[in-house]
């Protein structure tokens, strides 16, 4: 059975000692994904629709840029691992504000997942580990 561990440039680098996803057998399982721009590291403040002022606070927040970010995030890492975004078959969202953001992100899936429905759940956080206010767990397989 493979055991592999993939790491990729086109996505954020991980905020802690993990990799981006790991294979095993012809499961792939990733790490959470957020919106971070593609090889930015966990100290950088560079977040789709997100700009801060010097004491941290929000300036400019767009969630809808975070969403289409962390797309394209975990689609750039199923690529580098061999596999694609319609084998999608679990993903949990957590995001940190479920009342203002849940009926924007379930609009913006609908477009993503029309053809491919994954099994999905969805957690308000009261953090998470940078400035952004959504990351994805995802499964999939490796045909």
């Amino acid at each position: 059975m493979s055991n592999e561990h993939i790491t990729t440039g086109q996505a954020p680098k991980p905020v802690g000692l993990y990799p981006h996803a790991r294979r095993v057998g012809n499961l792939l399982f990733l790490s959470g994904v957020g919106p971070r721009v593609a090889g930015s590291g966990p100290n950088d403040s560079a977040v789709p629709g997100l700009v801060l002022d010097h004491n941290g606070n929000f300036k400019e927040f767009d969630f809808e840029a975070q969403v289409h970010s962390v797309f394209q995030n975990v689609k750039a890492i199923l690529e580098a691992s061999g596999s694609k975004w319609e084998n999608l078959v679990d993903v949990t969202v957590f995001l940190v504000n479920m009342k203002r953001d849940f009926h924007t992100f379930n609009r913006i899936y609908a477009a993503y997942f029309k053809d491919n429905q994954p099994c999905r759940t969805t957690v308000e956080v009261n953090a998470l580990p940078t400035p952004i206010a959504i990351e994805l767990k995802c499964i999939a397989v490796i045909e």
